[in-house]
Order: C-alpha cells, then sequence, then structure tokens
C-alpha cells in the first residue's frame, strides 16, 4: 500500500500504458516482427510483462496480489474456455446461417493466419504454426490481463470504486487496440475515414471486452476466468478457425466477434448482478 500511495495509482497506471504503448507502437511501426518468419507482434507483450514483474517489485505486489493464484488455475481457465466455446459456438453458426441466406453458403477450415483488419491470404496448417499461435496467445493474453485487469484494477481499486476502476482499465484497453487500424491507414490498406470508423469501433469492443474480463476479474478473484476466454478469442476464434465461401473467407469476422462478445457480456454481467445480490443478502 505504501508503494502505491507513494507512486499514485493513476500516476502509476498512466506511467505502464505509456511505457507499453510506445513498445507497441515501435513494434508495429519499425520492427514490424509480424512480417517476419515469426509471424506476430510479440516483442512488445513479452516487454510488457517485464514491466509488470518491474511494477509489481517496485509497488510491493506479488502476483498473486493481482489475481494470479495457483490454486484457481486450472478450474478457472477452463471456465473461461467454457464460455468462450460456447458463445462462439452460436456466433459462428449465426455467420453460417447468413451467408447460407445470402445464397453464398460456407464451410469451417482450420488453419493459422495473423489476425487482420483487413483480412489474412496466408493458410499455415503446419503442428508449428499452432504451436506458435498458442503460445504467443499466451504471453498476448497474460501481458494484457495481467496489466489492464490485474495492476490496473487492484490499483486503482485503492482510491476508486470498482466499477470505476475497471472502466478505467476497459477505457485504456480500447485504446491500446487504436495502433491496428492506424497501421492499416498508414501502410495504405484503408481510407482515413475507414480507419477513423475502424478505431471507433475497433476500440468501443475492445472497452467492452476489457468490461467483462473486469467483471470476472471480481466474480472469481483470480485473473484465470478472464484469461481463458481471452485466449480462446484470440486463438481459435480469429487466428486458427475460418468461414471458407465461394466469395471469400471471414468476410463477417467482425460481426463474429461482436455477437460472441455481446452473448458472453451480457451472461456475465448477469452473473455479476446475482452474486452482488447474494453478498448484499448476507
Amino acid at each position: 500500500m505504501e508503494g502505491r500511495i507513494k507512486y499514485g495509482p493513476n500516476n502509476l497506471c498512466i506511467a505502464i500504458f505509456s511505457l507499453c504503448l510506445s513498445a507497441r507502437f515501435v513494434e508495429y511501426f519499425l520492427i514490424e516482427t509480424d512480417k517476419t518468419a515469426i509471424g506476430e507482434n510479440v516483442l512488445h507483450k513479452a516487454a510488457g510483462i517485464i514491466m509488470l514483474a518491474l511494477a509489481l517489485k517496485r509497488i510491493g505486489l506479488s502476483w498473486s496480489d493481482i489475481g494470479f493464484q495457483r490454486n484457481s488455475f486450472g478450474r478457472s481457465i477452463l471456465k473461461g474456455l467454457l464460455l468462450g466455446s460456447i458463445c462462439f459456438s452460436v456466433s459462428f453458426s449465426l455467420e453460417l446461417a447468413i451467408l447460407a441466406l445470402q445464397g453464398d453458403p460456407a464451410h469451417l477450415e482450420i488453419y493459422i493466419s495473423s489476425f487482420s483488419l483487413t483480412g489474412s491470404q496466408i493458410k499455415n496448417t503446419g503442428f508449428v504454426f499452432f504451436l506458435l499461435c498458442v503460445l504467443f496467445n499466451i504471453v498476448n493474453v497474460l501481458m494484457e490481463e495481467g496489466v489492464f485487469r490485474g495492476l490496473f484494477i487492484k490499483t486503482l481499486s485503492d482510491t476508486k470504486p470498482f466499477m470505476q476502476a475497471n472502466f478505467i482499465a476497459a477505457f485504456l484497453f480500447g485504446i491500446w487496440h487504436v495502433v491496428m487500424p492506424i497501421r492499416s491507414y498508414v501502410n495504405g490498406e484503408m481510407s482515413f475515414a475507414a480507419m477513423v470508423m475502424m478505431g471507433i469501433g475497433y476500440s468501443i469492443l475492445a472497452g467492452i471486452m476489457g468490461i467483462k474480463w473486469g467483471l470476472l476479474y471480481r466474480i472469481t478473484g483470480n485473473i484465470w476466468a478472464g484469461l481463458g476466454e481471452h485466449l480462446f478469442n484470440n486463438t481459435v476464434a480469429t487466428n486458427m478457425l475460418h468461414v471458407v465461401s465461394l466469395n471469400g473467407t471471414d468476410e463477417l469476422q467482425i460481426v463474429r466477434i461482436m455477437v460472441a462478445q455481446i452473448i458472453s457480456f451480457a451472461f456475465v454481467l448477469v452473473i455479476y448482478h446475482y452474486h452482488g445480490n447474494r453478498r448484499g443478502n448476507r
């Protein structure tokens, strides 16, 4: 507590976010690791984990203090994976139904592609690609959940109500994701107007996801459930399982993601209020 008072929750979060965002810009625009054999911008996520570890040491918190408890790992991870699989099963089914009604029947294919706002044409089916996809996304979700849900919500909650801390962390998580449409515009892959619209939409969607994972953090008391669903979203739903029709691939991917996230958000919100009511009745 003394460390957090000394540095101040707001200043601490702004400093860590600024450092992580700077590393993200450097990798996306200068290093461009996703355009190499690695195929993923993972370096800034690894750097973010290091920054998180240093910040925790500096302010006197442990990993378990921000939600990485060992005793709840397995069960909570499975709950998050189950939530993601159920919600995306619904959204994938809806996507296939919409395409069929449009006279463009589609099917599912399993291969690895790098996530892109403009779509990926490369299909990688080797075991190594699947393994790297999982490993890189584990690094991804460890960093994002550890920083945005674990550190930010934990420290901000020292001086603010939980929901206010959660909204601030989710807002920063939304801003975190505008880097992708900015790079697409800089690379000539979309117009300025499309960049603005995509940036707003993508940051709102990421913000909603952030609020939901923050609620899961509050409900379970650990980071694992949100991390499990986050991992499913990043690996299976956007990188491994694809909807292929005669007219293209993953044309309705953003709709698929939005539907799944809305369903899961509604479910988590109900559970959150149920737990709140139970605590209030005790």
